[in-house]
């Protein structure tokens, strides 16, 4: 009909449509991606990621792992009871309870800490994994590990490797975003990075207010100006490459202004959060009395727009709360509370909203940080690290809502059932994206470099 009516030009719009990944071909398997490595290897349950990335290591036992043991002997010497593995700062107190209440929630009967009212209410979206370790303790290693796979500097995150082998969907936003609240992780802006992938592919970091991201208005008079100066900037590199060779540096440049220059209409338009609605803005908690829970509800919603408008990778850092992350060595419960406090809300505000407006099947939201914390105090108030198994959860994507996978001890401290590694989470990730971790590689330094590395299995018992 499109071809026959009006001369055609019915179908001539549909081709133009057809030629942007974000509006064309319903089966996405056999889509082209946009400057994709290879395009999804089988069917996607997702199309896009929102990292809830938790900076400091939340605790398993106060948070989604209950333990009734530490109650029974609180207060007592925990080398008396299990074997104690050498911690960060060697500063062992005795058996810690939690000192919030755990109660089941949905139809799945999940059990959340008090700490999450909010989440607790989307206990039914969630698939909660009690078994990952890590195997590095201190945080710039972990984080390396949680962002790239490796705890080596320099790798690419896990948002490049996702755009590198499906490309983005928006033309005129970044693939890979990183939406800071105000605290850049131990490890720095190289958890974002694109390590030996295309400098395109690394994360670009915007502001959950204002402008976004600096100097997103142009400076010229015109549009025609600035286009005539890209324009002379396109042919000296050109120019260059003729003569020197096509290098990575350069032909990223070449990309990266193409993109600002697109970005100066996108950005503003997606940065415009008064554009919803009140209902919208409170269930996010913008008008909340505690400024962290507005930040956080501005990244969360942002976030939500940004999926909307094709971003294929989104993380979310955390906002400061006048205390260290969630790594609370000391004074655990208020640490704990004004975290929590912070993100509760917005995170439950994002995965209603995601179900209502029909995004959530297709959204795979990870909330993980780098690890855990121990079942017993450091000091007499806090926990120390804790790799040896903690918990993270997915929900939307492809994913088994309402489940839990895995086992700690009976103690919260080791992961003894279906223990999980960070390539698996990594490798199960890329699954639901339609990516084969093992296929999904780049050459590097004499070899074929993955995600993974040589790990990683699809974690099954999560996947609907």
């Amino acid at each position: 009909m499109l071809r026959r009516c009006a001369s055609g030009f019915g179908a001539v719009a549909l081709a133009g449509l057809q030629a942007d990944s974000a509006f064309g071909f319903a089966d996405a398997a056999s889509a082209p991606a946009v400057s994709a490595g290879h395009g999804p290897h089988h069917p996607p349950r997702a199309k896009n990621v929102i990292f809830l990335y938790m900076d400091g290591g939340p605790s398993q036992v106060d948070t989604f792992d209950p333990k009734p043991m530490l109650d029974r002997y609180d207060g007592r010497s925990p080398g008396e009871l299990f074997d104690v593995e050498p911690t960060q700062f060697d500063n062992n107190g005795d058996v810690l309870a939690s000192p919030w209440k755990f109660s089941q929630h949905g139809e799945s009967g999940l059990p959340v800490s008090a700490l999450f009212p909010h989440v607790a209410a989307c206990a039914d979206e969630l698939a909660v994994i009690r078994s990952m370790t890590s195997e590095f303790p201190e945080h710039t290693f972990a984080n390396y590990f949680l962002h790239t796979g490796s705890g080596l500097q320099g790798r690419p995150s896990m948002g490049a490797w996702v755009n590198y082998g499906l490309g983005s969907e928006s033309q005129n936003l970044p693939g890979f975003v990183v939406i800071n609240g105000g605290l850049i992780p131990p490890g720095g802006l190289d958890c974002f990075g694109s390590g030996f992938l295309p400098a395109s592919l690394q994360g670009s970091v915007f502001k959950p207010s204002g402008s976004g991201v600096a100097n997103v208005q142009p400076l010229e008079s015109t549009t025609e100006r600035q286009r005539e100066k890209l324009d002379l900037i396109g042919a000296l590199d050109g120019f260059a490459a003729e003569h020197f060779g096509a290098h990575d540096s350069l032909e990223s440049a070449i990309q990266n202004y193409e993109l600002a220059f697109a970005m100066q209409m996108a950005v503003p338009e997606a940065m415009a959060l008064d554009g919803e609605s009140a209902e919208v803005r409170s269930l996010y908690g913008l008008d909340a009395e505690f400024e962290p829970t507005r930040i956080y509800g501005s990244q969360c919603l942002l976030a939500r727009r940004m999926i909307e408008r094709g971003v294929r990778f989104v993380e979310l850092t955390c906002p400061g709360v006048g205390h260290d992350r969630w790594d609370q060595h000391g004074n655990l419960k208020k640490g704990h509370e004004q975290n929590a406090r912070a993100v509760d809300q917005p995170i439950a505000a994002l995965l209603k909203d995601l179900r209502r407006r029909g995004l959530l099947d297709e959204t795979l939201v990870v909330w993980a940080g780098e690890f855990g914390r121990t079942p017993f105090a450091q000091g007499k108030n806090g926990r120390d690290h804790n790799p040896h198994g903690f918990t993270v959860w997915l929900a939307g994507g492809g994913v088994k809502a309402g489940a839990v996978y895995g086992a700690t001890d009976e103690w919260g401290y080791k992961a003894i059932e279906n223990r999980v590694e960070m390539h698996d989470l990594h490798a199960t990730i890329l699954h639901l994206l339609g990516v084969d971790h093992t296929r999904s590689t780049y050459r590097f330094g004499g070899r074929d470099m993955r995600l993974t590395d040589v790990k990683g299995h699809v974690i099954d018992g999560v996947l609907a």
